[in-house]
């Protein structure tokens, strides 16, 4: 008989994205530490009521260059591993769409904050790149409005003050009571309802592996702890996970 191949869940935190230029949050040389006002620009109330926030934060995302970002070695780490032949499924907080670019399938990622790739307006709902939008910007529009309506236009991510998406959030609880192994890679696990994941799976029965560059409140319970660079653990991961199961 065929050993039963282990369904693989991996949950990314902004970590796995910051050796794409992308910076994290709450790490030691993350945005919030060098700029506790930019909390801000991604809370909503603030974002809807204040023109000025609206227009900082479409600037920063201007000069982000989080769209012209490329996929690192842990990105494509996590191809090698859904090209092997073992059932992956990749959970992300992050709203980079790397994953994406880097070559998973789209229905093998769960996207738990949406996507900085679209914006949407907060009146009449309608959906658009954000590659445009950001055209708009460079061309001189501080807080460029809904072409359709004139309402305000977000990204298409969960902001803070805003609620998960509850059909997201119940897919990644199935996928987390459902794996063998749960992997959670440049993540803090401090951000709920996400860090209640890892629980939900030690509490079904999977192993648990924690990737980080910082402690997180889950390693004393984690089978194993990695603590080296995102770059190079995650594809040494994979590399034992493929010649173990594949």
């Amino acid at each position: 008989m065929t050993a039963k191949r282990p369904l693989i869940a991996v949950l990314t935190g902004a970590g796995i994205s910051t050796d794409s230029g992308i910076p994290d949050y709450r790490g030691p040389s993350g945005l919030w530490q060098r700029d506790p006002q930019a909390q801000e620009l991604v809370t909503i109330g603030p974002y809807l009521a204040d023109p000025d926030v609206r227009r900082r934060a479409w600037l920063l995302r201007r000069d982000a260059g989080a769209l012209t970002a490329e996929p690192n070695a842990g990105h494509l780490a996590l191809v090698e591993l859904e090209r092997s032949g073992l059932p992956v499924r990749v959970l992300t907080q992050n709203v980079d769409g790397l994953h994406q670019r880097a070559g998973l399938p789209a229905r093998k990622v769960l996207e738990l904050h949406g996507t900085a790739r679209e914006v949407e307006c907060v009146s009449c709902h309608d959906v658009g790149p954000m590659a445009g939008v950001l055209e708009r910007v460079a061309a001189g529009e501080p807080d460029p409005a809904c072409r359709g309506c004139g309402g305000v236009l977000k990204p298409r991510t969960v902001m803070f003050g805003e609620a998960l998406d509850p059909a997201v959030l119940q897919q990644a609880d199935a996928v987390a009571r459902a794996c063998d192994l749960f992997v959670a890679v440049g993540t803090s696990l401090q951000v709920y309802p996400v860090a209640a994941l890892p629980q939900i799976a030690r509490e079904s029965g999977a192993r648990l592996v924690v990737v980080n560059g910082e402690p997180t409140p889950f390693d004393e319970v984690a089978d194993e702890v990695i603590r080296e660079p995102i770059s190079t653990a995650l594809p040494a991961l994979v590399r034992k996970l493929v010649a173990e199961h594949a």
